[in-house]
């Protein structure tokens, strides 16, 4: 199964070497047809503290570093 890729704008950098990236994305409810917004935080591992807020960022699945962190960080996009 392929590791999943998410992309999205951080919005905590406070705990050392980690960073919350907060994901959005848009699906069409299937019985009202309305587009809905949902938003949802994640933990990703920032080895080098490199990210700041407002950073764009791509986060890759990966293993568990903790009880919340799944995820670690791909790429940036400044």
């Amino acid at each position: 199964m392929p590791k999943k890729i998410l992309s999205g704008i951080v919005v905590s950098d406070k705990p050392n070497k980690t960073i919350t990236v907060l994901v959005e994305r848009k699906y069409q409810h299937p019985l009202f047809k309305k587009v809905i917004k949902v938003k949802k935080k994640f933990s990703a591992h920032d080895e080098k503290n490199k990210f700041k807020n407002g950073d764009k960022v791509k986060i890759i699945e990966c293993r568990p570093y903790s009880k919340t962190k799944k995820f670690q960080v791909m790429e940036g996009n400044n």
